[in-house]
C-alpha cells in the first residue's frame, strides 16, 4: 500500500503554487514581492489534544465498509483471508527521522492505544513487529516511482524490498497472519507530509488495506481531503481487533460476526438507517487517476477530469465523488479558463453544503474560490467565502490548509482596508505554514504566491 507522491486531490496546489515543498532543495532568490522574505519567521506551531468526530452512518453502511476495506486490495485484487497482528504489537524507528516526525508518532500511538483500543508500543532496539524507516524520497521512489511512502509485509528495511519483491514475499494475498511489516516514510519533506504517511500507512499496517472513494470521512479514501485518522477509521480499528475476530478467518466468517461487533462498539450507528452509497466505477476511478495523477499532458489531464464528471453525473451520483469531479476539473481549467473553473469550485461547493458531514471539503472549495475573488478586488466576498472554514481546518489538523486560510484572509483584509489586522492574521499564518509547508524558502513562496493574488500588490497596483 502506498501513498502517492503529490497524491490524488492536490487540494492545495492551487495556481497559488507547485505541488507543495518537494524532495530537492529551492534556493531563495529575489522577486518583485520582497515583502513576504522580510518576514522573520515564528516557531512551527503544533496542533493540540485531537478531536475527531465519530461517524453519524448506519452501522449497515459501516459493516459493508469494513468488508470492502479489509479484503480487496486497492489494485482490486480480492484478499482470501483477514489478517491482523494477533499479538500486541512493537514497533521501532530506524533510518533519519526527523525530531517532528517522533513526536507526531508517539501522539499516534498513543491515539491508537487510547480511541482504537489496540495494544502497541514503540520499541528502542531489538526485533519489532512494525519498523518505520525514515530515509530520503529519492531512495522511496527508486523502489516505487509514484510513491511518497508505503507499507510491505515480511521485511524490515528498504534494502530487502526488491529481493523480497522478486519472490513474492510482499504480496499481500498470501498473507494469513501479520508478523513483521515495514512502513517507509520521507525524512525529507514537510512535517505534515511526514506525519500523514504515518497516519495512512501505519494505519494499513495494522489494518485495512484497500481505500474506497465512497467513504466521506475517512483517511481510507484517494481523495487526500483527510490527513488524519478520523472518529471513523478508529472505529474501523477497533473493530478489526474485536476479540470475535482472528486472522485466517473468511469474508463470510467475519460478515457473519460484524453486526454484533458494531453494534457493541457503535450503539448510536443501529438507530441510523442506512444510504448504501452505490459502488465507484472503475472508470471513474481511472479518469480521476488519470486527470490527477502523475505523467499526462495537461489536455489528456482535462479530458480525463470531464470523463469522470460525465460517470459522475451518468451515475446519478450527489454526493462527495460528483463534489470531487466539478473539483479535479476546476484544479485543471485554472490555468486556462478561470472563470470556468470557478463554476466548478461553486458547484462542488453545493454539493458538500447539500450533504452532512462535508465542512472539510468546504474547506478545500473556499480556499478556491476566495482566491479567485482576490484576484477580482472583491475582498468582502473572500472573506465571506472563508468564513469560519480555518476552525474546520485546525480540528482536522491540517496546517497547509489552516496557514493557507489564514493567508487568503490576510489578503482579503488588506483588500478592505483593514491593514493592521491583516498583518496579525498573516503573521499568526507563518508558525502552521512552517509544519505544513517545512523549509523556511518554501512557507516564504508560499506567502509571496498568496500576496500574488492581490491586484494592489502588482506593480501597477
Amino acid at each position: 500500500m502506498q501513498r502517492l507522491v503529490c497524491r490524488i486531490m492536490l487540494p492545495l496546489c492551487l495556481t497559488l503554487s507547485a505541488c507543495g515543498p518537494g524532495d530537492e532543495a529551492r534556493p531563495e532568490t529575489p522577486t518583485r514581492a520582497a515583502m513576504p522574505q522580510a518576514i522573520a519567521l515564528p516557531p512551527m506551531k503544533a496542533f493540540s489534544d485531537p478531536r475527531p468526530i465519530r461517524p453519524e452512518r448506519s452501522n449497515r453502511d459501516i459493516g459493508r465498509d469494513f468488508l470492502d476495506l479489509s479484503f480487496q486490495l486497492e489494485s482490486g485484487r480480492h484478499l482470501p483471508q483477514f489478517s491482523r497482528f494477533e499479538e500486541p504489537i512493537t514497533l521501532r524507528v530506524t533510518g533519519q527521522p526527523p525530531l517532528t516526525m517522533m513526536a507526531d508518532l508517539d501522539r499516534l500511538l498513543s491515539r491508537l492505544r487510547r480511541e482504537a483500543g489496540i495494544d502497541i508500543h514503540r520499541v528502542s532496539q531489538g526485533e519489532a513487529n512494525i519498523t518505520i524507516e525514515a530515509v530520503s524520497g529519492d531512495q522511496i521512489r527508486r523502489h516505487l516511482p509514484t510513491a511518497a511512502c508505503f507499507v510491505v509485509p515480511n521485511i524490515s528495511r528498504l534494502a530487502d524490498y526488491r529481493a523480497a519483491r522478486n519472490r513474492g514475499a510482499t504480496d499481500w494475498t498470501r498473507l494469513r497472519r501479520r508478523d513483521r511489516l515495514a512502513v517507509f516514510v520521507p525524512n525529507d519533506v514537510s512535517p505534515q507530509e511526514t506525519r500523514d504517511c504515518l497516519h495512512e500507512e501505519l494505519a494499513q499496517a495494522i489494518g485495512p488495506l484497500n481505500d474506497l472513494y465512497r467513504l466521506p470521512d475517512s483517511v481510507f479514501n484517494d481523495d487526500n481531503v483527510h490527513a488524519v485518522l478520523t472518529g471513523f477509521d478508529m472505529l474501523i480499528l477497533r473493530a478489526y481487533y474485536a476479540p470475535e475476530l482472528r486472522s485466517g478467518m473468511t469474508r463470510a466468517e467475519v460478515a457473519a460476526r460484524l453486526p454484533g461487533i458494531l453494534a457493541r462498539l457503535n450503539p448510536e450507528g443501529e438507530d441510523v438507517s442506512p444510504r448504501f452509497a452505490p459502488e465507484t466505477p472503475r472508470a471513474w476511478i481511472d479518469a480521476i487517476q488519470t486527470a490527477l495523477g502523475p505523467g499526462t499532458s495537461p489536455a489528456d489531464r482535462r479530458a480525463a477530469a470531464l470523463e469522470a464528471l460525465r460517470i459522475a453525473q451518468v451515475e446519478g451520483w450527489s454526493d462527495h465523488r460528483l463534489g470531487f469531479s466539478h473539483f479535479s476539473l476546476g484544479r485543471l481549467l485554472q490555468g486556462s479558463d478561470a472563470a470556468l473553473a470557478v463554476q466548478h469550485f461553486a458547484a462542488a461547493d453545493d454539493i458538500y453544503r447539500r450533504n452532512p458531514g462535508m465542512d472539510l471539503h468546504r474547506a478545500f472549495t473556499a480556499a478556491q474560490l476566495a482566491a479567485y475573488a482576490i484576484t477580482r478586488s472583491r475582498g468582502d466576498e473572500a472573506l465571506i467565502w472563508l468564513g469560519s472554514h480555518q476552525a474546520t481546518a485546525e480540528r482536522h489538523e491540517n496546517a497547509t490548509l489552516l496557514a493557507t486560510l489564514m493567508m487568503l484572509r490576510a489578503e482579503a483584509l488588506d483588500l478592505t482596508g483593514r491593514v493592521a489586522e491583516a498583518q496579525a492574521v498573516r503573521l499568526d499564518s507563518l508558525g502552521w505554514a512552517r509544519y505544513g509547508y517545512g523549509a523556511d524558502w518554501a512557507v516564504r513562496a508560499k506567502l509571496q504566491d498568496v500576496s500574488a493574488l492581490n491586484p494592489l500588490k502588482e506593480p501597477n497596483g
